[in-house]
C-alpha cells in the first residue's frame, strides 16, 4: 500500500512535512544568475543571459519540486524584481568583461549568491553557503568564483540597445553599475535572448508584483526572446499586457550569426515565450504530482498562447515518480507528443533528481527512482528526431544516472552535441564492455 496520500490536501501536508530549510536570500538580489548557448528557433546558437529571481513561493506543492529552497515566504517589495534583473546583467557583463565566457548548454558557468552547487563542486563563500537547485531550468551548470557584493540597487533600469550583429550595450543610465556603451558593448557582445526564472510563476502576483511588469519589460525589450515560466492556470492577460509592454512581438534584428547543419535562417515572429511545466502526459500520474493541472488545462493554456503569438517552451520530467524505468522511456515519449501537439517550439527533458525530502521517502517505498542515463537519452534521440521543434536534456548533475565512468564524459558530450546542433547522433560504445548482455558495446543498462 503507497504511504502516499490520496487527497490533494492530505498531500500538501504530507509534501510539506518532509522539507527542510529554506536557503536565505536577499529579495533585491537574484539567487543566481548565468550565461548560456542554445539553439535558437532560427538555427543559430545564441548566448542567453538566464537568471533565476527571488521571489515568494508559488501556491503549489509539486512531489517532485525542490524549487522552494530558493524561495521567500512573502512577496518581495515593489522594485524587487527590476533591482534583481539590473544587479544579475551588470554582473554578467562585468564577468564577461573580465575574460568570462559564454559557455555552451551543458557546460555552464553558475554566478551569482553564494552557494553550494548540488554535488560535490563546491563554491568557496564570504558567507555561509547555500544550497542551489537549478534542476529544472538549466542544462549542466558549473559553478564559477564570481560572488557579488552587497550593493543598494538602484530603482533606474539597465537598457540593453541593439547593436550590429546582435550585440548589446547599456546606455549609461543613473544606475550603480553605469557604464559607457562602447564599455558594454566590448563586455557583452552576444547576449541575445535572456530568461527570467522565478521557482514558480512569473504571473502569479504574489511572485511578481503585477506593478513591477512595465519596468521589467523596460530592461528586457531590447533582447530578441524573452521567456518566462508559469503555471498554466495563470496564463490570462497579464501575459498579453507583458507582451505588449516588450514592445510586440516581431523582432526587427537583421538575420547573423553561428548556424549549424543547414539550418534555414529565419526569424521567429514571438518576442515572449512562456514555459510552462508539463511534467508528464500521464493522466494519472499528472494528478499524483500534486500539480492542481489536468492535461486539458494545459491544451487551454496552450492554444491560448499561440492565438495570442507568444512562444511555448515544454518542461518533461524523464520518470517522474510512480514509473518504472519501461513506462518512463514510453511516457517521456509520449508526452514529447503531447507538447508539440499543443504547438511548443521546445521540449526540455528534465530527469527526475533527488532533494526534497518527499522523493526520498517515496523511494523508500519503491515508488520512485532517478532515471538511469540510457533512459534519457533514448528520450533525446526520439524528440531529436521527430525534427517538430528543439528538444533539448538537462544535463545537470548527469553524473549521477550514470554508473559506467569509462563512457560517462562521451555520452554526456554527445547529448550536448544533439542540445546544440539537434540531430540524432551515433550512440557511444562503452570501451569498459560494461553494456548491454547483448555484446553491442552501448552502455545502456546503467
Amino acid at each position: 500500500m503507497s504511504i502516499y496520500p490520496e487527497h490533494a490536501t492530505e498531500r500538501d501536508r504530507w509534501i510539506l512535512a518532509r522539507r527542510g530549510a529554506r536557503n536565505k536570500l536577499d529579495p533585491f538580489k537574484p539567487h543566481a544568475f548565468l550565461a548560456e548557448e542554445e539553439r535558437a528557433e532560427s538555427g543559430e546558437i545564441v548566448s542567453v543571459a538566464t537568471i533565476f529571481l527571488t521571489n515568494r513561493e508559488c501556491p503549489w506543492r509539486c512531489v517532485m519540486c525542490d524549487l522552494w529552497k530558493s524561495t521567500l515566504t512573502e512577496t518581495v517589495p515593489p522594485g524587487a524584481i527590476p533591482a534583481q534583473i539590473d544587479y544579475a546583467l551588470a554582473e554578467l557583463s562585468k564577468q564577461r568583461s573580465a575574460g568570462f565566457q559564454t559557455a555552451s548548454s551543458g557546460d555552464i558557468r553558475v554566478a551569482g549568491d553564494c552557494r553550494e552547487s548540488r554535488g560535490s563542486r563546491e563554491v568557496q563563500p564570504a558567507v555561509a553557503p547555500r544550497q542551489m537547485s537549478l534542476k529544472r531550468h538549466s542544462p549542466s551548470p558549473r559553478p564559477s568564483l564570481h560572488s557579488p557584493t552587497a550593493l543598494t540597487p538602484d530603482p533606474s533600469p539597465i537598457r540593453w540597445e541593439r547593436g550590429t550583429a546582435g550585440e548589446g550595450e547599456r546606455s549609461a543610465a543613473s544606475s550603480p553599475f553605469s557604464s559607457s556603451p562602447a564599455q558594454l558593448k566590448a563586455r557583452m557582445p552576444a547576449l541575445r535572448q535572456i530568461k527570467l526564472y522565478n521557482s514558480g510563476s512569473f504571473f502569479d502576483p504574489r511572485a511578481v508584483p503585477p506593478e513591477d511588469h512595465e519596468a521589467i519589460a523596460q530592461r528586457v525589450a531590447a533582447f530578441d526572446r524573452v521567456i518566462v515560466e508559469c503555471h498554466p492556470a495563470l496564463i490570462g492577460e497579464s501575459t498579453l499586457k507583458f507582451r505588449d509592454w516588450l514592445g510586440g512581438t516581431a523582432c526587427s534584428r537583421p538575420i547573423s550569426g553561428e548556424f549549424m547543419d543547414g539550418a534555414t535562417p529565419s526569424l521567429p515572429d514571438e518576442k515572449l515565450e512562456v514555459a510552462m511545466g508539463l511534467e508528464t502526459a500521464h493522466p494519472q500520474v499528472l494528478e499524483k504530482l500534486n500539480k492542481r493541472m489536468t492535461l486539458d488545462q494545459f491544451r487551454r493554456a496552450a492554444e491560448f498562447l499561440r492565438e495570442n503569438g507568444i512562444a511555448l517552451r515544454v518542461f518533461i520530467l524523464v520518470k517522474p515518480p510512480f514509473l518504472d524505468e519501461t513506462e518512463a522511456l514510453l511516457w517521456a515519449r509520449r508526452s514529447i507528443d503531447f507538447a508539440f501537439d499543443c504547438g511548443a517550439t521546445v521540449a526540455s527533458l528534465i530527469p527526475t533528481r533527488f532533494g526534497n525530502g518527499a522523493l526520498e521517502m517515496l523511494a523508500e517505498r519503491g515508488e520512485f527512482s532517478p532515471p538511469k542515463l540510457a533512459t534519457l537519452e533514448a528520450a533525446l534521440d526520439y524528440g531529436v528526431g521527430l525534427n517538430r521543434g528543439r528538444v533539448f536534456a538537462d544535463l545537470w548533475d548527469l553524473e549521477t544516472f550514470s554508473d559506467c565512468a569509462e563512457c560517462f564524459e562521451q555520452r554526456r558530450t554527445r547529448l550536448l552535441e544533439m542540445n546544440l546542433r539537434q540531430v540524432v547522433l551515433p550512440r557511444v560504445p562503452c570501451v569498459s564492455g560494461f553494456g548491454r548482455p547483448s555484446g553491442t558495446g552501448i552502455c545502456d543498462n546503467d
